[in-house]
């Protein structure tokens, strides 16, 4: 039986994986990142490195030079000469590999061979799972190697009566070692570490129960063998993704700006590596915004006296926050002590107090207590005439290299710094928001009332002039790359992981909601070719997933009155039969539970392909409900049996012949679905509009080239 489905699984994934022949959906990032590591260009994404890298030994493998960086969607690999079908087989060998393991994880929990079949037909010939396991995608290898941690799971909980045996400790750190490689493979696969941490805590609840008769040193040994294989070796494998991400990317790329300037500093030809520059005082240079990349300007106009609110302004000179280069960029840097006449005394440091001193109209920066054009909680900026000394101390900011120390330098390029105001404290800063007219819809600058605000950060874009006697001099360091520990990238890069995953808010026109997802109310676009209308649209395979959806609740129905029945002293169900609804099957909601109701807590761009983790534990529980209602018995028992274990009499699930050909129904229904919708799995052949109609089987679903259906007028 196994081998008959995993048989017909390469089959589907791998027919016609050459079509199209063009970059689809989101290989246009994953393939691109695989590029980048043949070339070794330094990229930045929100996911962990290890189906990347896989992607990456797969392209190297077949040949790919990474000379193609999947630069739009519909881009050719047949004129660019890339071998794609080679990096599209890795996911597509994963996917198929999923479906025995399906079979097995039922196998390995007690279901009867007929019930392991269903739910491994349901991953089998689900549209959604062989889309996404035919493209250069993140899902396969994620739900794959989840599949793996659960299977690996179940086979150490069956050895719990050979604790500390070879066997045991070898499916433990199975266990460990297929978790780290979920959630190395993409960031959500952490949900996968938390099912498994919530099974283990309920296990070790158990084995703390004194009416089992442990002892607390044998808790205790239970307590560290799980943290040592659940803990400390999936780390160790996770940190080992990111020791090779380092080791493989060492040139500069363009994920170098979303680093620190000391992690920039780290890679080959890094234009802050390159051209840094240490600055003195009485240099001239340009500012820029770390996240808008507004050069700090000002011209001659001032603020209006009146604001559209009715404020009053304090009619000085504008401040703003300017796109272009010019000559309105330009900012002297002052002392505010004696300088020697030349050597190092004249570098500008760490919380030096400087002013700056507009070249063009010789003002002098200034904030005050006044409130700014468009943000009435924070302060105005302007300028003050440098001959004026009656506001010297409103023109004083302290210089803040982040991550500084008092010795540092102030570097062109690569310190990232703070302005922050010496009376005040506030930290110049600026948003987005443009100002009106008056101010040529220019950014606003304004003093943020937080004088450590990370987004108040600011870099000198270039030295135009100095009047130092050593003129102007590129820093004349060694130009090989700085050294960073592994764990200060380790720690750098996890945390822009998590801000840049958390901020992905932006609107899609695919993007849905958690609560369509079980119900398959919309899909995803992948691709279209308009000339021979051909699609690919990411949607499941509808009898499935509805089953799924029938089976999570008749399971919820089940518990819920076994519980009230109980409650009132009556014994619906065999206790052998509830125990395996509890631990097998509530295992599987569980899993699905935690791979799912997390994403409605969440505020990024969320879309279907988010929910197949879960369903395939849905296809599991649906297995698991098959089984209860076909059957009044069970296959028992299960686990291995220990030398001291109390045996109760074997029992063995009859499913009759209902068993067969109720699945037998089912599978054929089910495959009639996937040929019916495989169209828009595979891409091909096109379609014209009123068969596009005819299997747009939701009205939500948004599919390409469907016929205008107009209404007949008697």
């Amino acid at each position: 039986m196994v081998g008959v489905l995993t048989a017909i699984a390469f089959a589907l994934r791998f027919y016609k994986i050459n079509q199209p022949d063009q970059v689809v959906f989101d290989e246009v990032h994953f393939g691109k990142f695989a590029a980048h590591y043949i070339s070794r260009e330094y990229y930045f994404d929100v996911h962990p490195p290890f189906a990347k890298l896989l992607f990456a030994l797969a392209g190297w493998f077949v040949g790919f030079d990474g000379h193609f960086t999947f630069e739009n969607i519909g881009d050719s690999y047949t004129e660019n000469h890339v071998p794609y079908v080679g990096m599209r087989a890795l996911p597509a060998i994963l996917g198929s590999l999923t479906v025995p393991v399906v079979y097995a994880i039922m196998k390995e929990t007690g279901y009867s061979t007929i019930i392991a079949a269903f739910s491994a037909c349901i991953i089998l010939f689900d549209n959604a799972h062989i889309a996404q396991s035919r493209l250069i995608l993140l899902d396969a290898t994620l739900i794959f190697f989840m599949s793996l941690t659960i299977y690996s799971y179940i086979r150490f909980r069956k050895l719990r009566y050979w604790e500390f045996t070879v066997e045991w400790w070898s499916w433990l750190i199975a266990t460990g070692f297929f978790m780290a490689c979920t959630w190395g493979s993409k960031v959500n696969g952490i949900l996968t570490v938390v099912t498994i941490g919530i099974a283990v805590l309920v296990d070790l609840w158990d084995i703390l129960d004194y009416k089992k008769g442990f002892t607390m040193e044998h808790f205790w040994k239970h307590f560290m063998a799980r943290a040592v294989g659940l803990i400390l070796v999936p780390f160790i494998i996770y940190l080992s993704f990111f020791y090779v991400h380092f080791a493989v990317l060492t040139r500069s790329g363009n994920g170098d700006t979303f680093m620190s300037p000391a992690f920039q500093e780290t890679l080959i030809g890094n234009e802050l590596l390159m051209n840094s520059q240490e600055l003195r005082y009485y240099d001239v240079v340009t500012m820029k915004h770390k996240d808008t990349k507004v050069y700090l300007h000002s011209h001659p106009e001032r603020y209006p006296l009146q604001y559209d609110d009715g404020r009053i302004s304090s009619q000085g000179q504008q401040v703003t926050g300017y796109g272009h280069d010019d000559v309105n960029n330009h900012w002297q840097v002052v002392p505010t002590k004696a300088l020697p006449e030349a050597g190092r005394g004249r570098v500008v440091h760490h919380e030096d107090v400087i002013q700056l001193l507009h070249v063009t109209t010789q003002t002098l920066l200034l904030t005050h207590d006044v409130a700014s054009p468009l943000m009435p909680t924070n302060q105005e900026f302007t300028t003050w005439a440098k001959d004026d000394h009656s506001r010297h101390n409103d023109t004083l900011f302290y210089l803040q290299i982040v991550d500084g120390s008092p010795e540092d330098p102030w570097k062109s390029k690569s310190s990232h710094f703070r302005l922050v105001h010496g009376s005040t404290r506030v930290s110049m800063w600026t948003h987005s928001k443009q100002l009106p007219e008056w101010a040529f819809k220019q950014q606003e600058i304004n003093g943020n009332k937080n004088p450590s605000e990370k987004s108040a950060i600011w870099f000198v874009d270039q030295v135009i002039s100095t009047e130092s006697p050593e003129g102007l001099s590129v820093d004349q360091t060694p130009k090989e790359p700085k050294k960073m520990s592994f764990f200060k990238k380790f720690a750098e890069l996890q945390l822009l992981m998590l801000q840049h995953n958390a901020g992905l808010t932006s609107s899609h026109p695919y993007a849905s909601g958690p609560i369509n997802w079980p119900f398959l109310i919309s899909g995803i676009s992948f691709w279209t070719e308009n000339d021979s209308q051909k699609q690919i649209y990411l949607i499941g395979n509808i009898v499935g997933w509805w089953i799924c959806v029938i089976a999570l609740s008749i399971y919820v129905g089940i518990v819920g009155a076994d519980l009230l029945a109980r409650r009132r002293g009556i014994q619906p169900i065999p206790d052998a039969v509830r125990g395996r609804l509890w631990n097998s099957a509530g295992f599987f909601l569980l899993i699905w539970a935690v791979h799912y109701l997390p994403f409605f807590l969440m505020g990024r761009q969320l879309f279907i392909h988010h929910y197949l983790p879960s369903h395939l534990a849905s296809a599991l529980l649906a297995g698991s409900v098959l089984s209860f209602i076909l059957s009044d018995t069970i296959n028992y028992p299960i686990s291995n049996v220990g030398r001291w274990t109390k045996m109760k009499p074997k029992e063995f699930a009859d499913l009759g012949t209902r068993g067969p050909v109720v699945v037998g129904v089912f599978v054929f229904i089910t495959f009639l679905m996937f040929l019916y919708m495989a169209p828009l799995t595979y891409g091909t052949p096109g379609l014209d509009g009123e068969t596009v109609n005819a299997k747009r089987l939701l009205s939500s679903w948004t599919l390409h080239f469907a016929a205008k259906v107009t209404a007949e007028v008697s």
